[in-house]
């Protein structure tokens, strides 16, 4: 199934956002009121006001037994008034624990939607130039199962192996389809890059679902390329390759030997410097596409300079539960996005938080207020009503009759030693602070995680950061720099936090741990093992698994603590 979209699709859709949400609605509750869960509040009706008197504001856990239900083989209809025909699985690194999600083909219908709306605007950016392949680095981890035999997994996973994947373009891409599909994500990462670097010339972008994801592959690149460059050369594909419809797909593009090119690849990569290396590889390259928002924005210098600072696009927001909406502004910079929502894709809600008097309030998309942060409600087409995401969106301008929302944070208190809230938005603040420290020092930040120890007295809030140099001459850590590091970061938080630190004495010093090269990788794959999936993996900005602070805690090299209280 392929769509196609002009800039004027977007325009019908945004011109009369309240009668296709009001739509869209009537549409989800028709077909699920005689379901046991709408049962209960609607006896039946799908009045709208009905449903925002009765139906209950709810998180995962309050639908989690009925979902669990289905997955065990119960009636769709519990929830459902369609057929459930599998489960998404997140992540589980976001809010620390995975979730299943009811899901149907309505699903992938509207991810095609979605990518067919954002192409325009690619094109537009491109101006007139062909956008001949994309580079997209994608994997999929094998389908489990619910006792009932329905199928689970990620939304990537499950739409690659999905027929709405496997029917499109296969001139779309460098890698075959077969390459995507390879369980083994070792293999499937280097084929990816061995059908790059062969058709170096034909790339015009390079994708992945998030910026962490094209972080790893420059790693995987710098620890492999000898090897890529002699499959190159010698026109023959690595034995440990052995994924057979893989290896063989890969075989056909990789064709006769190429010393031309395999010499090309020895003399970039072997430079002192990988600055540019993605340009200097890949010259058509014209932009990157990979989600940069939120805890992801912490790999824009690494990217920037692996890129000669190539635009970034993050074209889409999306989740388990829904499709949210799409960036219209490719000039803007990846802090910045902010994202036009397309109300044909669910009903979506808003409660305020930051309006004391009126924060259970809950609003409709086009009474949204500009400026405003809301926490996001979703009410889809396979089951779930009025729920919370978890997500907490500003306001930030309108498409026609459509509000724009920046990501702002996940909802939940990220740290906390005392009574202050650290969340997201104050961390990925005092990151940003510190890398600009690190850039002055020929550092790179290449992976940040945190947690609160209160094994010490006071408790005192520790990092975990992977560094790197710019150069071949290996990290050279400065006492100084990284001591400034500590305290550039407690400026950066909360002044609850900084009165805590400062007046108090209750929250000790700001510690950053620097571990080994790799142990990101070591961390994600701790991830993989326990069921995430690897394209939709995104670094836990704060670790909640003792496990997991283990993988961190065996690769500790230094430590270093702020020497100052902040200032109030």
């Amino acid at each position: 199934m392929s769509l196609s979209y002009d800039l004027m699709d977007l325009e019908t859709l945004t011109l009369n956002a309240k009668q296709i949400q009001d739509d869209v609605l009537k549409e989800i509750l028709t077909l699920n009121v005689h379901t046991e869960y709408l049962q209960r509040f609607l006896h039946g009706s799908s009045d709208k006001e009905l449903f925002k008197k009765n139906v209950p504001v709810v998180s995962y856990d309050d639908v989690k037994p009925y979902i669990e239900r289905v997955a065990n083989g119960e009636p769709s209809d519990v929830i459902s008034g369609n057929p459930i025909t599998g489960f998404f699985l997140s992540s589980g690194t976001s809010g620390g624990k995975h979730k299943i999600l009811p899901m149907n083909n309505k699903f992938f219908e509207n991810m095609i939607q979605l990518n067919a709306l954002s192409s325009p605007f690619i094109s537009r950016y491109m101006d007139g130039a062909k956008q001949e392949k994309e580079m997209k680095i994608s994997f999929c981890r094998p389908l489990s199962k619910t006792p009932s035999g329905l199928p689970v997994s990620g939304v990537l996973s499950s739409f690659v192996t999905s027929n709405y994947f496997k029917n499109q373009p296969k001139e779309m891409y460098t890698s075959p389809k077969d390459v995507t599909l390879c369980p083994d994500n070792k293999q499937s990462m280097y084929c990816h890059l061995l059908c790059g670097l062969v058709q170096r010339n034909e790339v015009t972008s390079i994708s992945a679902y998030f910026a962490s994801t094209l972080a790893h592959a420059i790693n995987f690149l710098e620890t492999n390329w000898k090897e890529l460059s002699s499959n190159i050369r010698h026109g023959h594909v690595s034995e440990w390759i052995t994924d057979r419809s893989c290896r063989d797909s890969v075989s056909t593009i990789l064709g006769e030997p190429n010393p031309e090119l395999a010499t090309l690849v020895d003399y970039e990569c072997s430079q002192k410097s990988w600055e540019g290396i993605i340009t200097r590889l890949w010259p058509k390259a014209k932009f990157l596409d990979c989600i940069a928002t939120g805890q992801m924005g912490q790999y824009i210098p690494t990217l920037d300079f692996y890129s000669n600072q190539l635009p970034i696009f993050s074209m889409v927001y999306a989740s388990s539960e829904t499709i949210f909406g799409i960036n219209v502004d490719l000039s803007c910079k990846p802090h910045d996005v902010s994202y036009t929502c397309l109300p044909n894709m669910s009903y979506f809600e808003f409660i305020q938080v930051d309006d004391e008097e009126n924060k259970d309030e809950i609003v409709d998309l086009v009474n949204v207020t500009l400026g405003c942060y809301y926490e996001l409600l979703v009410t889809n087409y396979f089951g779930l009503h009025r729920c919370k995401v978890g997500d907490i969106l500003q306001v930030t301008g309108f498409y026609n009759s459509v509000p724009q929302f920046r990501f702002i944070r996940r909802k939940e208190m990220v740290l906390s030693i005392q009574t202050e809230i650290t969340t997201e938005e104050y961390l990925l603040k005092a990151l940003n602070h510190a890398t600009l420290v690190l850039e002055a020092s020929n550092l790179m930040l290449m992976g940040s995680t945190c947690y609160a120890d209160l094994s010490t007295i006071p408790g005192h809030y520790v990092f975990y950061w992977e560094l790197k140099s710019k150069s071949i001459n290996g990290v050279e850590l400065v006492n100084s720099v990284m001591v400034k590091c500590c305290c550039v970061m407690e400026e950066s938080l909360s002044y609850l936090y900084r009165i805590f630190r400062s007046k108090d004495g209750s929250i000790g010093a700001l510690e950053i741990r620097v571990v080994q090269e790799g142990t990101f990788d070591s961390l994600m794959e701790f991830f993989v093992s326990r069921g995430s999936s690897m394209s939709q993996y995104k670094t836990p900005i704060c670790i909640k698994s003792s496990e997991a602070l283990t993988v961190l805690e065996d690769k500790v090299l230094s430590r270093f603590f702020s020497d100052k209280c902040p200032h109030l």
